[in-house]
C-alpha cells in the first residue's frame, strides 16, 4: 500500500511539473499566501504533494516538515497520512495537498490531521473538485486506464466541510481555482488564462480545485485511549520544551569556613 501511494504522488508531482501543473501551483500559492504568511507557531507540516517548492516554504515558521508515504525530495518524515507518528496537539499548521484525493481512507486522514493540530491550529486543505471541467476530464482519463487518474478518489468541498464540522473544525474561507484549465497556445491560451483568473476572483463554485482554510476549535480528538496507548511509544514529540534553569551551586566548605572566620 505504501509503495502504491508513493507511486501515485510521484506521478502527481510529475503532472505538477508540466505546463498545467505549474500554472495551477502558482494559483494555489497566490490563494494560500495570505493565510501562510499570517499563521505563526513552532511547527508546520505538509502532507501529500511536495514538489520542488513546497507551499510551506511561504510560511514564516522555521520548522517545516514534509511528510509522504515514500522517500522523495523535500520529504523528512515517511509515513501514511492516515497514521501520523506525531504526538497529539503538536503541530501549529497542516497543509494537506491532495492527500484526500488518492486515498481509500479520507475520513481517517482528516481525523489524524485534527488529532495532531494544536488547539486553534490551522489547516490548509487542497483538493480537486469532482463537479468541474477538470473533474470530468480526470474521470474520462480514469476510464481510459490512465495510471494516475484511474486511482483518483476526489472528495467534494461540501463533504469535507461536513466532516471537519463533525471533528470540531470551523471552515474560515474557501478559494476556488482552475475554473477553466488553460489549453492550447498563443492567444487561445492567454484568453483561457484570463477567463480562469476571472473565475478565481469571483470564486466560481464549479472550479476544478478548492483551497479550504479551517481552524481546530477543540482541544483534542475524542478517541478511545486504548487505541492510542499502543502507539504512544512511537509518537514523535514536537512541542518545544523550555530549557532547564541553572541550579545554584552548593557553597563550598572552604567558603563557609572563610566566611565564619571573617564574622568572628
Amino acid at each position: 500500500m505504501q509503495t502504491q501511494c508513493n507511486d501515485i504522488f510521484a506521478q502527481l508531482e510529475t503532472w505538477y511539473g508540466g505546463d498545467s501543473g505549474r500554472y495551477l501551483q502558482e494559483s494555489i500559492l497566490c490563494a494560500a499566501r495570505p493565510m501562510l504568511e499570517t499563521a505563526f507557531g513552532y511547527h508546520i507540516l505538509q502532507l501529500g504533494v511536495q514538489g520542488d517548492t513546497p507551499l510551506c516554504a511561504a510560511s514564516p515558521i522555521n520548522h517545516r516538515i514534509g511528510c509522504a508515504a515514500g522517500h522523495r525530495a523535500q520529504v523528512g518524515l515517511v509515513a501514511e497520512a492516515f497514521e501520523l507518528p506525531l504526538e497529539s496537539d503538536s503541530v501549529d499548521v497542516v497543509i494537506a495537498h491532495h492527500c484526500l484525493d488518492f486515498t481509500d481512507h479520507p475520513h481517517q486522514v482528516l481525523r489524524e490531521i485534527q488529532r495532531v493540530l494544536t488547539p486553534q491550529g490551522q489547516l490548509l486543505l487542497i483538493g480537486f473538485n469532482p463537479l468541474s471541467l477538470h473533474g470530468l476530464h480526470s474521470r474520462l482519463r480514469g476510464w481510459l486506464r490512465d495510471p494516475l487518474w484511474r486511482r483518483h478518489r476526489p472528495v467534494g468541498e461540501h463533504r469535507v466541510t461536513d466532516w471537519l464540522h463533525l471533528l470540531g473544525c470551523e471552515v474560515q474561507d474557501v478559494a476556488r481555482l482552475y475554473a477553466v484549465p488553460p489549453a492550447g497556445r498563443g492567444r487561445l491560451r492567454a484568453w483561457l488564462a484570463r477567463l480562469d483568473r476571472w473565475g478565481g476572483r469571483h470564486n466560481v463554485p464549479l472550479s476544478g480545485l478548492y483551497v479550504l482554510h479551517a481552524v481546530k476549535q477543540v482541544a483534542g480528538l475524542h478517541r478511545p485511549r486504548r487505541a492510542l496507548r499502543g502507539r504512544s511509544a512511537r509518537l514523535i514529540g514536537l512541542v518545544p520544551k523550555p530549557a532547564p534553569s541553572p541550579t545554584p551551586a552548593a557553597p563550598h566548605a572552604c567558603d563557609v569556613f572563610e566566611k565564619g572566620d571573617v564574622a568572628a
